[in-house]
């Protein structure tokens, strides 16, 4: 209740304002009368004080005491019954109330100074509950959008239309996630600052205001807190002051509700994160027993089969230092899910899993040029980020691309491959691309069906040989060529006659149609069983 509002109370009709009129906007909590001179000493911040000034009659220069430690003390207002034992307010009294807007008013001599104050805070109490019943009832009203299933849009909607001003919700990291199409010309400057290196660190108080040189728009925000941790941010394009009670109330209502709905939209979120995760670590750990099933899982978590994939494996560098374990992965997961938001930022589709202290990113590929152009670049923007936001470096391994989603698996053995070369250099915040080891790491990326062409190519009739299981022919020639093309050596592997390896040698050589001293040919071959090896895997 503001101080030109208790001049309206009927007990205080006839009272006349005469100095500090600049602080009529005061706030009156409390109201309290005196006739003592050490009242000063139990005054409290926005008390109203009504006196007859009766101590003050023989040295009226108390008064200019009085008035300046009700300032201090950031008291509402003082009244004084002037036709009683001080005739009138000093000069010097009224400049100072002007100078330190501290409102001075004389008292209607029909009433008492107890039915002053009676009627005062009936009237405040009044509006107290009045003010309680309005909370009560805007959070049955925001409440019941959420459980009619109206979700967070329609409740910054309904609140937007109340208050009168555009209401949007930031993230923990002040980036938008919810907002009216038609407020974005609010949303771009914050996007634009939130984008740059300089990080702006809210401070961690329930409300607080802020100016964008950019729009010269000023923004009100309002925590948003869940179970342990703040969720985001209730922000209000304009001022609101904290004068404005009705406002204020209403934007708790909705933040508390929009409390309830984010910790149920959390919950949600981690339970389809653990089945997630679950799926991609059994499938790389080869725990799922055909393709089959395979693909049937992968589609829930839309992952497509024939797309290039990327598998890049990340781990915080060093430790961190807290009480216990599940505080120590609380702040892993914590910086996680800040790089999954930070994901959705950049120009590929790409999804995070964890487990324990590491990240997988797989990221969709379309053309293998992306990883040098694009997907590296982006790593170091998030390395950056990750710095600048938690104060920790991170590193990554990244694999070859893989020609399908049946390939991810190796394609994560050789990002963790990568990651732990990049460690045992003694690296830190590195991004380490995998290597490939030798001939069948180089074949695996070659898509299935070109390995199968070039191994019944190169084999020509003997693979037909294989078909109607006699490998008699096919063995013979995989020890003949891992022997150096040594006859004798070859018979003594198979043991069997000399003879006997030079008749095979010559069926095979009949079935391919050329020579097996030709180069060429024993090039082919010897990728033939090496595709066949990985053809069987």
């Amino acid at each position: 209740m503001k101080v030109a509002e208790v001049l309206e109370v009927p007990v205080l009709k006839g009272c006349q304002l005469i100095g500090g009129h600049t602080g009529i906007h005061r706030e009156v909590l409390h109201v309290n009368m005196m006739d003592a001179p050490d009242i000063i000493s139990f005054l409290k911040p926005y008390e109203l004080l009504v006196t007859t000034a009766y101590h003050l009659k023989d040295e009226p220069s108390l008064l200019l005491e009085l008035i300046n430690e009700m300032a201090n003390k950031e008291c509402a207002a003082l009244g004084i019954k002037t036709k009683r034992f001080l005739q009138e307010i000093p000069q010097e009294a009224i400049h100072l109330a002007n100078e330190r807007s501290l409102p001075v008013f004389e008292l209607p001599n029909e009433a008492s100074l107890g039915d002053i104050v009676n009627h005062t805070l009936s009237y405040i109490l009044d509006k107290r509950t009045n003010e309680l019943q309005f909370a009560i009832d805007t959070h049955k009203k925001f409440a019941n959008h959420i459980l009619s299933g109206k979700g967070i849009p329609q409740l910054l909607k309904s609140l937007s239309s109340m208050i009168g001003s555009p209401v949007i919700l930031l993230d923990q990291y002040a980036k938008p996630i919810y907002y009216a199409r038609n407020d974005e010309k609010y949303i771009e400057p914050l996007k634009e600052f939130n984008s740059s290196d300089d990080y702006f660190y809210f401070p961690n108080i329930p409300y607080f205001m802020f100016t964008l040189l950019a729009n010269k728009v000023t923004y009100s925000l309002f925590s948003v807190y869940t179970y342990e941790k703040k969720a985001g941010y209730l922000v209000v394009i304009g001022e609101i002051l904290p004068r404005d009670h009705s406002t204020i109330l209403t934007i708790e209502q909705a933040t508390n509700v929009l409390s309830f709905e984010l910790t149920k939209e959390n919950a949600l979120s981690q339970h389809y994160k653990r089945v997630k995760n679950d799926f991609f670590f059994h499938f790389v750990e080869g725990q799922y027993s055909t393709q089959e099933e395979i693909m049937n899982r992968a589609k829930e978590f839309h992952l497509q089969d024939e797309q290039k994939y990327l598998c890049v494996t990340g781990e915080l560098d060093g430790s961190i230092v807290v009480e216990s374990y599940t505080q120590n992965q609380l702040k892993i997961d914590s910086i996680y899910e800040f790089i999954e938001d930070e994901l959705k930022l950049f120009p590929f589709q790409a999804h995070l899993f964890t487990k324990g202290r590491t990240c997988t990113l797989l990221i969709e590929i379309e053309e293998v040029e992306q990883v040098e152009s694009v997907v590296l670049p982006t790593l170091t923007t998030i390395q950056t980020k990750v710095t600048s936001q938690f104060s920790r470096t991170i590193s990554f391994g990244v694999s070859n691309v893989s020609l399908n989603l049946v390939d991810v698996k190796n394609s994560y053995k050789e990002a963790a491959d990568a990651l732990v070369i990049g460690h045992q250099s003694g690296k830190l915040a590195f991004i380490q691309t995998y290597r490939t080891k030798d001939i069948r790491e180089l074949l695996r990326s070659i898509p299935k069906q070109d390995l199968q062409d070039f191994y019944h190519n190169a084999l020509g009739g003997l693979s037909a040989q294989e078909f109607n299981h006699d490998p008699t022919l096919l063995q013979t020639l995989f020890v003949y060529l891992e022997a150096h093309c040594q006859i004798s050596e070859t018979a003594k592997r198979l043991y069997v006659h000399r003879n006997t390896v030079v008749y095979r040698l010559e069926k095979c050589e009949e079935l391919l149609g050329r020579s097996l001293h030709d180069s060429e040919t024993s090039l082919q071959i010897r990728l033939a069983f090496q595709i066949k090896n990985i053809l069987e895997a």
